[in-house]
C-alpha cells in the first residue's frame, strides 16, 4: 500500500517535478549534498528510512520524476575491522506537487547458511548490475536492482536476487551460489518470463556479466534452462 509523505520542502519539489514533466529520460546519481537537501532527518524517519543511505538515484521518464533509495545498516563483526551490513532496504517515491509517494520497497537481511548453522556475513547492493534505463523503448524506466551476500567463502557461497520492476510490479530471480556443484540452484519467478524479451534479455546480459565477474556460480546449462522457462534449476 502507497503510504504518502508530506514534506515542507514543496518549493523544491515543484521545481523538480516542473523538471521531470519535460518527458527526458534519464537517471543518475545524486551527490551528497543533493541527497541531504532533499532526504532530511525528517524525511527519514517519516518514510522508514532506517539504515545509512548509500546511494539515490533520481529517474526521469514519462510517468514524471522518481527516486531510489538505497540505504545498508553498519555492523563491525570481530575480529574483523571492515564494515559489514547485515540488513538492506531500497525505496522507490515518486515525486509530485506536494511531496512523494512510496511506490515499492525491497527489505532483506543476512540468514543462516544452507547447510550449517553460520549466518552470512554481509549483505548489500550490487551498483555495479544496477540498470535504470528504458529497455523496452517504452518512455518508462525499468528498474532492475540487483543485491547479494556473503558467507564463509565470500559471494562464492551466498545469495544472490536480481529484481525487475516493471509498469509497478516485481519479477525476482533467486541465485544460491556454492562451492560444490549440489549447492547451487537458481529460481525464477514464473511470470518473469512474460516480461517483454529485450528485458528478459538484458536481465539474462547482467547474469552473464556477472558470470564472468566472478559474482556468480549459475547451474550449469542455465541459458537453455531459462529459454525453455524453467522456474528452478541446478547441478542435478
Amino acid at each position: 500500500m502507497m503510504s504518502r509523505i508530506t514534506l515542507t520542502l514543496l518549493l523544491f519539489f515543484s521545481t523538480i517535478l516542473a523538471f521531470g514533466q519535460s518527458k527526458v529520460l534519464n537517471s543518475e546519481m545524486l551527490s551528497q549534498q543533493e541527497t541531504k537537501k532533499i532526504f532530511t532527518d525528517r524525511l527519514n524517519k517519516q518514510s522508514g528510512i532506517n539504515y545509512p543511505i548509500r546511494r539515490v538515484y533520481r529517474c526521469i521518464d514519462s510517468s514524471g520524476q522518481f527516486f531510489i533509495v538505497l540505504t545498508e545498516s553498519t555492523n563491525v563483526k570481530a575480529p574483523r575491522t571492515d564494515t559489514l551490513h547485515h540488513h538492506i532496504k531500497a525505496l522507490n517515491f515518486q515525486a509530485e506537487k506536494n511531496g512523494l509517494i512510496k511506490k515499492w520497497e525491497i527489505d532483506d537481511s543476512i540468514i543462516k547458511q544452507p547447510g550449517n548453522d553460520e549466518m552470512e556475513n554481509s549483505i548489500w547492493f550490487w551498483t555495479k548490475y544496477t540498470a535504470l534505463k528504458d529497455i523496452d523503448n517504452d518512455g518508462l524506466i525499468d528498474p532492475v536492482m540487483v543485491y547479494g551476500t556473503s558467507g564463509l567463502n565470500h559471494t562464492d557461497d551466498g545469495r544472490i536476487k536480481i529484481l525487475t520492476y516493471y509498469k509497478g510490479k516485481k519479477f525476482a530471480i533467486r541465485h544460491q551460489n556454492g562451492t560444490l556443484d549440489f549447492e547451487r540452484n537458481t529460481r525464477v519467478d514464473k511470470a518473469f518470463y512474460t516480461l517483454p524479451v529485450k528485458i528478459q534479455e538484458h536481465v539474462k546480459l547482467i547474469m552473464q556479466k556477472m558470470t564472468g565477474d566472478g559474482h556468480a556460480i549459475f547451474p550449469y546449462g542455465w541459458q537453455k534452462a531459462m529459454k525453455a522457462h524453467k522456474i528452478y534449476f541446478d547441478e542435478n
